[in-house]
């Protein structure tokens, strides 16, 4: 609790100013410019009397600077676990700038058709040649593409999909995985 004569701060004003006198949990202080204001408990900051400054800078802990000093350290990532073996699933970029050296005149149906038709001819192929696992990326953006995606994959009885590895693709992708029959 603050008591008469003790140095605040108001929290939300840039002012500062000396406790004159208590009623309840109101404070009246007189500000560095000689204003007279009233203010709640909750609104003021006790400051401690900084004329002895040589006790505070021997407070100041050396180890807590050096540790602001160092060189942080790199973060890092979690890998996933592959086997030496293992072959990488298929990556396919389904944004236009990956499919046509140049967009102009394409109106945003055909664009959106050109990018499920790749996907479907990705997805036959993968089928036929009996490969387990493909990755379409699709990006976030508004979701336009993801859900045509989503629609194309539902048609088909023997396959499932899911979000792509978060930490490898972001937002933007979606594994497909090709159940095999036995033939």
């Amino acid at each position: 609790m603050f008591s008469k004569g003790d140095k605040v701060s108001v929290l939300d004003e840039a002012m500062d100013g000396v406790v004159l006198s208590v009623k309840e949990n109101q404070f009246t202080i007189e500000t560095k410019d000689g204003f007279v204001m009233t203010f709640f408990v909750n609104e003021l900051l006790k400051i401690n009397d900084s004329s002895n400054l040589l006790d505070s800078i021997r407070r100041i802990n050396v180890s807590e600077i050096s540790k602001e000093k160092e060189i942080p350290k790199a973060r890092s990532f979690v890998k996933e676990k592959k086997s030496r073996h293992e072959i990488p699933a298929p990556e396919f970029d389904l944004h236009i700038e990956k499919l046509v050296p140049n967009k102009r005149g394409m109106s945003n149906y055909d664009i959106l058709t050109l990018q499920t038709e790749t996907a479907k001819r990705h997805i036959e192929f993968a089928i036929r040649n009996r490969i387990p696992k493909i990755v379409f990326i699709h990006g976030v953006g508004e979701g336009i593409l993801k859900a045509e995606l989503d629609f194309l994959l539902g048609r088909y009885d023997n396959i499932a999909f899911a979000e792509g590895n978060y930490q490898k693709y972001g937002q933007g992708a979606t594994e497909v995985f090709i159940k095999q029959s036995a033939m």
